[in-house]
Parts: C-alpha cells; structure tokens; sequence
C-alpha cells in the first residue's frame, strides 16, 4: 500500500495497539506523529526506527490537543489520517466509581476524540482526502459490569463516528472505527489488579474466566491484527467504507 506523501497523526501510540498502527503507517510511507507518555529513551527509539515525531500533548487538555494538531501541521503537514487510539481504563462498581476517574476517562477515551477530529476534518476537506480511525472496543456494542465510564465512552465513539461520516460523506473522507475485543496490551494487564479485587479472582481466573470467557477463539486479538485493518481503511480500495463499526473480537459480539 502507498501512503507517501500522506502525513498521519496516531494518538496513544507509544505502546500497545497505537504503536502498531504508527509503525504500519510509516511502513506504508506515510509521515507519522505518535503521541502519549512513556520513557524518553523508549520514545526517541520509536521515532527513529519508524522515522516519526513524537508529541507528548496530555488528551485531557483540550489547548494541548490544539497545539498538537498545529505542530503536527508546521512540521509534517496537516493530518491526511488521524487515528484515534488513546485509552485509559479503570474497573469498578458504579456506586464506587470515583468521580475524578469518569471524568479522566470521559475526557481522553472520549472528548478528545472531538477535539482531534473538529481540528483536523477543515484540512482534510480542503484536500478533498481524508481518513479518520477511532480504536472502539467490543464495548462499544455490549457491556460488562464494574466499566461504566469506559463502556460509555466507547458507545459515545461508536455514536460520533457515525455522525461525522454523515457530515463528511461527499467530502472524499471516511470515518471508521474499530471495535477489537480484548487486546494483549498494556491497559488490558493493568486492569488485571482491579479485576481480581473487584471479583475476588486470582490473576489466572481474570485472563481465563473474564477477558477471554467472551471471545470464542479464546486467543487474545493481537495489535498487528488492528494494525492491519487500519492500514486498509486508509487505502483508496476502502474508499466506500464510511460510518462503519468493524468488530475485531474473536467472535464475541457474534453471540
């Protein structure tokens, strides 16, 4: 696939299913911003190996995000493909949950995907070309309990991809997103510990008995399989796929 030329901003892409999309991108020949935290030695290392810039904007900082997406512009051009990939996670029943923690999830898992796409779609209509992917999960179509503000979120990115396909339909943009159920990443092991106090469950019975109870392969969904599909919808041959919520879940969502 050729994505020279093309320049690609991918959120939460220091680790996990990000990374995987960025080096994809860049594989294909696309200019990459990666943004989110981590150790600057590990993030210097991904720039150069993929040949990206990093941006470390925090998501839940609406004035950070504006000033991301005008670097990103000034130094690599304005976002062809803006990849929406940020997450955190936090497990709790709802009486529980802390109000700090909705909030922190609402505001990266959700309002920042507003914020990048209002910023970047004014460019990508003037191009007359654009790719926009949201990273959903399985729970933006089903729920599971102790997740209130995540499945949420999820469900609001689901609803909002749909409405901005609408609004960019003739404008030579797609919107899509991906729903993978659970992926081996770093927010999937870290929610590890919550789980097994929440449940009462040792670490063995959360892998087996709640991430992967639902998912009939009984596999987890690996980041290069994500990877993959994005790099697709941001080909020319799936200009036709717009407003679409791809579930990539191991079957899950099929029950």
């Amino acid at each position: 696939m050729d994505l020279d030329g093309k320049r690609a901003l991918v959120t939460g892409s220091t680790s996990g299913i990000g990374l995987a999309i960025a080096r994809a991108l860049a594989g294909a020949g696309a200019k990459v911003m990666i943004n989110g935290f981590g150790k600057p030695d590990e993030i210097a290392a991904i720039c150069d190996e993929i040949g990206a810039i990093h941006d470390g904007a925090d998501l839940g900082d609406a004035d950070a995000i504006d000033a991301m997406i005008a670097r990103c512009t000034a130094e690599i051009g304005s976002p062809d493909i803006l990849v929406n990939n940020a997450g955190i996670q936090f497990v709790s029943p709802v009486t529980d949950f802390p109000v700090e923690k909705w909030d922190a999830i609402i505001a990266l898992n959700l309002t920042a995907v507003f914020h990048t796409t209002r910023l970047a779609l004014p460019a990508m209509r003037a191009k007359g070309w654009g790719r926009i992917v949201n990273t959903a999960s399985a729970h933006s179509l089903v729920a599971s309990p102790n997740k209130s503000a995540y499945v949420a979120a999820k469900h609001g990115v689901a609803g909002f991809t749909k409405t901005v396909a609408l609004e960019t339909a003739k404008d030579g943009i797609t919107v899509n997103c991906i729903s993978p159920g659970y992926v081996w990443t770093p927010l999937v092991e870290n929610q590890i510990p919550d789980t097994m106090k929440a449940r009462g469950l040792t670490r063995e019975q959360v892998m087996e008995d709640v991430l992967l109870a639902a998912q009939p392969t009984k596999r987890f969904v690996s980041p290069e399989e994500v990877a993959s599909l994005s790099l697709y919808l941001c080909s020319d041959g799936a200009a036709s796929i717009t407003g679409a919520n791809l579930s990539m879940d191991g079957g899950w969502t099929a029950q």
